[in-house]
Parts: C-alpha cells; structure tokens; sequence
C-alpha cells in the first residue's frame, strides 16, 4: 500500500515530466498536424509512450481528484492530435 507521501512524490515528479517533457511535445505535435503534416514513427511512438504512461498511473490519478481534470485536459489534447493525425493521412 501506498503512503499519502510516497503519492506526493510520484505526483510531484510526473507533473515535472509533464510540464518539462510531455507538454511542450503534445503542443508541437498538435501544431504540426494543425499545419495538415502527417506524423512521423517517432511521433507515434512518443504518443503510445504517453497513452501508457497515463494508463499506469491512473491508479494514483483515481486517488487524487485533485488532478483529473489537468489529466482530463491532456488527454483531450492527445485525443485532439491523433484525431488530426487520422483526417491528415487521408
């Protein structure tokens, strides 16, 4: 089991990640299918990357509410993007 503090740390350095790593990408990822390109391998690959990070730390994610809606953002972007990345590929 868990610790409230343990959570605390796992939170604080997956924000980092995202705020640091994750987000900048998505954003140019999102600006690049805007702009009609289509998606390169890497691209795909750092999107199933992402999509399974958010799996796994759905658990700590449902033990704090505080974050669902941040999370629930990031996940309309990634939905956002890979939308796009379909219409541009036809």
């Amino acid at each position: 089991m868990t610790t409230p503090s343990q959570d605390q740390g796992v939170i604080m350095a997956l924000l980092d990640r995202l705020n640091n790593q994750r987000l900048p990408r998505l954003l140019r990822l999102k600006e690049k299918v805007d702009a009609g390109e289509p998606l390169a391998d890497e691209d795909l690959e750092f999107l199933h990357e992402v999509f399974a990070d958010a799996d796994r730390a759905k658990p700590i994610i449902d033990r704090h509410p505080e974050y669902q809606n941040l999370i629930a953002r990031v996940v309309h972007l990634y939905s956002d993007i890979t939308a796009k990345a379909l219409e541009n590929e036809g």
